[in-house]
């Protein structure tokens, strides 16, 4: 089982070998906070980029440990590279980003990134 997301203008697109997702984190830091994003994480494995590596772009913002990923035709940031505490490489995919994620029946989980040192 599999989902499928894309940046808006669709020149980036992307593939998950999970289920869709029913839970994702909602952080208050100022970056998540000013795109609106709803998070699911998987295992870099799990992830694909199936079309558009060219036109991405990374911006890397306070302590620099996640790559976020946007496109550079339409700044839609769909997902981001980055890893656990405990090293192990992960992707946080935009579930916004998700045609198929009923954002509303999600069950969110709020994460205080706005007061981390």
């Amino acid at each position: 089982m599999s989902f499928q997301g894309q940046c808006h203008c669709g020149t980036v697109k992307f593939s998950v070998d999970a289920p869709l997702p029913t839970q994702a984190v909602s952080c208050n830091c100022s970056h998540c906070r000013a795109k609106g994003f709803l998070l699911a994480f998987f295992p870099t494995e799990k992830f694909s980029l199936t079309q558009g590596q060219d036109s991405l772009r990374s911006y890397r913002f306070n302590t620099h440990q996640i790559e976020h990923q946007f496109c550079s035709v339409c700044g839609t940031q769909a997902f981001t590279l980055g890893a656990l505490p405990d090293g192990t490489p992960m992707r946080a995919v935009n579930l916004r980003c998700v045609p198929q994620a009923d954002l509303d029946a999600l069950d969110l989980t709020r994460y205080d990134g706005a007061n981390l040192r």
